[in-house]
This record gives C-alpha cells, structure tokens and sequence, in this order.
C-alpha cells in the first residue's frame, strides 16, 4: 500500500518536472558537469572572461594544463561551454544556447 504521509513543513507540490528521455539526459549531464568545484570555477571563470583561450584558464586556476583541458572537455561535452579552434589555441566561451535551456528548465522546477 503507498499512503502519502503528510509533512508539517511539505505543502502541496508547487511544480511538476515534465522531462524524460533525451532531455532528462541533458539536464542530468549537464547538473553533473557543474558537481566539481574546479568546472564550476572554469564556468566562473567563463562567465566574466569570454572568448579566452585553455592557457587564460591555466593562469587562473591552480591546476596543470592537461588537467584544464579534460575539465573543458566535459564541459563541452555536457553543453556548458562552446570552443572554436584559431590555430594552435582553442577559445572557449559559455554556450548560451544550451545554458538558457537549462536554465527554463530549472526555471520550471522552482
């Protein structure tokens, strides 16, 4: 039997989150991509720096190159950032398009 137990501090639900499939795997690596304190520092870092390039972020941040690189790596892959190559450098920026996804979406939720 599944009774509802009433909550002193629970009202009733204030939303619904109508999301499945392919978007909720979206939100989800997406969410998981910001669960390291140094991705969220490189999006920090992003937000007010756009268009900068892996060595900018490597001055910033108490990290090694490499280590940089593979965070950027999910975070591109995740939709967070965007990366076009000029030479040698890649110049990376936030994605506004996948962020302001999320962001209605978690808009929806709270």
């Amino acid at each position: 039997m599944n009774e509802t137990i009433a909550c002193a501090i629970c009202s009733e639900a204030c939303c619904t989150l109508d999301i499945d499939g392919e978007s909720q795997e979206r939100l989800v690596r997406m969410f998981k991509a910001l669960g390291s304190p140094v991705r969220f520092e490189i999006m920090k870092f992003l937000v007010t720096h756009p268009g900068c390039i892996t060595g900018d972020i490597v001055e910033y941040l108490p990290v090694a190159q490499a280590t940089v690189s593979q965070h950027l790596k999910v975070l591109r892959e995740a939709g967070w950032v965007a990366g076009t190559t000029d030479g040698p450098a890649r110049c990376y920026c936030p994605d506004s398009e996948n962020i302001a996804w999320f962001r209605e979406i978690v808009g929806e939720i709270l």
